[in-house]
């Protein structure tokens, strides 16, 4: 007979809290991610946010307007001596941070239904379960795998996160190997074919090398990811369908204690397949090269001043001239009036010259100025409560944002307003 009280029958989250209380010697890892808050724009209308038409990201600082958050459960539960298993989980969530209930709608109905979930994380990683790699660990499952981004911009240029299976940390002296097969679907497509209709398994195999010394207090990192699309009988035959390849080549350094902080330094090439993505392979792609150089990093300009930088070049040459070439420069230089209080500027540019002959060039220049209370001095300091203000203006088209609270003939606009930021 089931004694549990009614009401933890009808609520799920009850039920899972009532479990935890029955369970004190569980010790879950909790970390997550968010971000959530208020805007609006000068002149009436709800909060714009500004990204060139055509780049891969925007700076970021004033200028997301979706409450965005990220629920992570983690447990060792299981551990025999130098063995363990390691079970992981995330969930995410999106909205337009429009209104009290955002809920997802399946019927696509209501505006007042604009978010969205997924899982993003749940995985097994087995360690110390190869007795010819020991320290190695053996994964599968979905999982965020060893991303790289740039903070200030939320430009992730190395990342083939998604379902998978691998071994890392394998121990070579020199360096660390990881090894990863990874899958993302394009989603359904119907082509001029036999409009089959069903979507393409692309798959990527990512190699690499970490924590190989080079010079003082600097490491180098070496990735080789080879796409390919893995295409069903029925694909093979639609002339619509491409088994397209694709190659990228990374090699990244790292250096530490670099005028207080680090710089890092990426230099990538990659073709055909894999261009049109941050390291996974893609059918909608044309044939083509990428040649992409990023270096960020921050640094302590004195003992009350961090500033995080990041500069991109980023050149696409496909076959069918749907390519171009982005340029991207921005700073964000912090003054800590206090060790919990501290006002940043960030200043963004970027630059989008397509391929196609005729097409304008487009160019998107941003600042803003906020105000911040933060729990601890440091430029990485969260959570943060930030009341800002930005201005954005641009050339060659509107930025790349569908917002009534722009006019379409505008060039420049201003935003201003309140966020929280943390990450635990």
């Amino acid at each position: 007979m089931n004694t549990m009280h009614p009401a933890l029958l009808l609520r799920p989250g009850a039920l899972f809290a009532a479990m935890l209380l029955a369970t004190p010697a569980l010790a879950l890892d909790f970390h997550g991610y968010m971000r959530s808050g208020i805007g609006a724009t000068a002149g009436g209308g709800d909060q714009a946010c500004f990204q060139a038409a055509g780049a891969p990201a925007k700076y970021r600082l004033g200028n997301e307007c979706e409450t965005y958050a990220e629920i992570g459960l983690g447990h060792e539960v299981w551990k025999e001596g130098e063995q363990s298993f390691y079970l992981d989980s995330m969930i995410a969530y999106k909205s337009d941070q429009a209104n009290d209930w955002e809920a997802t709608d399946s019927d696509g109905g209501s505006a007042f239904n604009n978010g969205t979930s997924s899982i993003r994380q749940f995985n097994v990683q087995a360690k110390n379960f190869l007795p010819a790699l020991p320290g190695a660990t053996l994964w599968a499952g979905k999982r965020y795998y060893k991303r790289n981004d740039v903070h200030i911009n939320d430009y992730y240029y190395w990342d083939v996160s998604g379902p998978g299976a691998g071994i890392e940390d394998i121990d070579l002296g020199f360096a660390k190997a990881h090894v990863a097969w990874m899958r993302n679907n394009d989603g359904d497509y119907v082509y001029e074919g036999t409009g089959t209709g069903t979507n393409v398994a692309n798959d990527t195999l990512d190699l690499r090398l970490t924590d190989i010394d080079f010079n003082t207090d600097a490491k180098l990192e070496l990735g080789y990811d080879y796409g390919k699309a893995n295409l069903s009988d029925l694909q093979e035959k639609d002339p619509g369908y491409t088994n397209q390849k694709g190659h990228l080549v990374t090699v990244q350094h790292i250096q530490g204690n670099w005028f207080g902080g680090f710089n890092k330094l990426a230099l990538q090439y990659g073709t055909d397949g894999i261009i049109g993505s941050t390291g996974r392979n893609s059918t909608g792609n044309s044939d083509g090269k990428m040649l992409r150089l990023v270096n960020q990093g921050v640094v302590g300009l004195s003992d009350d001043i961090e500033m995080m930088y990041v500069q991109i070049y980023e050149d696409k040459d496909f076959d069918n001239d749907s390519g171009q070439t982005w340029t991207s420069f921005g700073v964000r230089p912090v003054y800590k009036w206090t060790n919990t209080m501290s006002t940043a500027l960030e200043f963004g540019y970027d630059h989008i010259d397509p391929q196609a002959k005729g097409e304008k060039s487009r160019d998107l220049k941003k600042v803003t100025l906020a105000q911040q209370w933060s729990a601890g001095r440091s430029f990485w300091a969260r959570p943060q409560i930030r009341v800002f203000a930005t201005y954005a203006m641009w050339d060659g088209g509107k930025y790349n944002a569908a917002s009534e609270s722009i006019d379409a003939g505008d060039d420049n606009g201003l935003t201003f307003g309140v966020q929280a930021e943390a990450w635990w």
